[in-house]
């Protein structure tokens, strides 16, 4: 369905939002893959962003929000419809409490941070992507994530801004409660942090961004790791017996170790390609397509259940398709 000329110019008469029809939304994920949006939308204020998610939503259209499209595949065709995006960036600390609204680089509230003297980010430094995609997806790294620090999410249902508590948010490894209710969108997030000396944070987020750096270079079009790490005790003995001590981290079994045993590195569908260093990586090395990349994953899922029993699960999410369910 083609957005209606009216509702363009509703979309594009809110104070502090601009619109753009046909916008390619390969220009907007990390992936580089994606066709044009029927319309693109971006808020720069709180008050705009619900005002256009007001006019969307009743517009009779398809609409979708994204952050800064690190962890999206957006299809070949792109989307008809709607694309929101809430571009607020503010970020204010009160004593150890740091406020971040959702349209925030996650790196630029990591900096803040540690400029601050503030402990608690530091390790994920070198994840790309908005604070409220950080929120959403309860991202982390280096046995950390964000939900250790979250105080209080604001979000709009779609009517009224709540908030919630970090039980609430019901934070799981790589969940929370708004990837399940994708009609709830973040606006802002409060983090306790504690205080620390800058220049050792700072040390720490170094070593860390090098190690980074190494396996996924700004210019890789790539969503860091392509699928969610195993929680060790939800899988068979039968599994685990077969799992070395030496790849276990914090209570996990790493995804590239099983796609590693079914011949991962260096696969590749088209312009899509795995890494000849890490089995978890997928890149596109230029020209790939979403069906190319929707392939691979669904071989490589494939392989692993066949050969293990287990279902890896992406921590990508999909715009414009729904992936035929793998493995088959």
């Amino acid at each position: 369905m083609t957005v209606r000329k009216e509702i363009v110019d509703q979309l594009a008469g809110i104070p502090n939002v601009a619109v753009s029809e046909g916008a390619l939304l390969s220009r907007h994920t990390r992936f580089g893959i994606g066709g044009p949006a029927g319309v693109f939308v971006q808020a720069a204020s709180e008050q705009a962003f619900a005002e256009a998610l007001r006019v969307s939503q009743g517009s009779g259209a398809a609409y979708s929000v994204i952050g800064e499209g690190t962890n999206l595949i957006v299809s070949d065709r792109g989307f008809d419809g709607i694309v929101l995006r809430l571009t607020s960036k503010a970020i204010e600390r009160e004593g150890a409490t740091v406020r971040a609204e959702a349209g925030a680089e996650l790196q630029a509230l990591v900096d803040y941070s540690i400029d601050q003297g503030l402990r608690g980010l530091e390790t994920m430094t070198g994840i790309p992507g908005s604070v409220g995609a950080a929120v959403y997806g309860n991202a982390g790294a280096y046995g950390h994530s964000i939900d250790e620090r979250v105080r209080q999410v604001r979000f709009l249902t779609g009517v009224a801004v709540q908030s919630f508590g970090p039980a609430e948010c019901r934070f799981r490894y790589r969940e929370s409660v708004f990837k399940e209710r994708k009609d709830w969108i973040i606006l802002s997030v409060e983090l306790a942090l504690t205080p620390a000396s800058s220049a050792d944070l700072r040390q720490t987020a170094d070593e860390i961004f090098k190690i980074r750096l190494a396996k996924y270079p700004p210019t890789m079009k790539c969503a860091g790791s392509i699928f969610k790490n195993l929680i060790l005790a939800e899988l068979p003995d039968s599994v685990r017996r077969q799992i070395p001590e030496r790849v276990i981290r914090e209570g996990k079994a790493p995804s590239a170790y099983f796609l590693e045993q079914v011949g991962a590195k260096g696969m590749r569908s088209g312009g899509i390609q795995v890494a000849d260093y890490h089995a978890n990586l997928i890149y596109n090395t230029g020209d790939g397509t979403a069906l190319e990349l929707c392939e691979l994953i669904g071989e490589l899922k494939t392989r692993v259940w066949k050969q293990f029993g287990l279902e890896l699960e992406e921590e990508v999410q999909y715009m414009g398709f729904s992936p035929t369910p793998q493995p088959a």
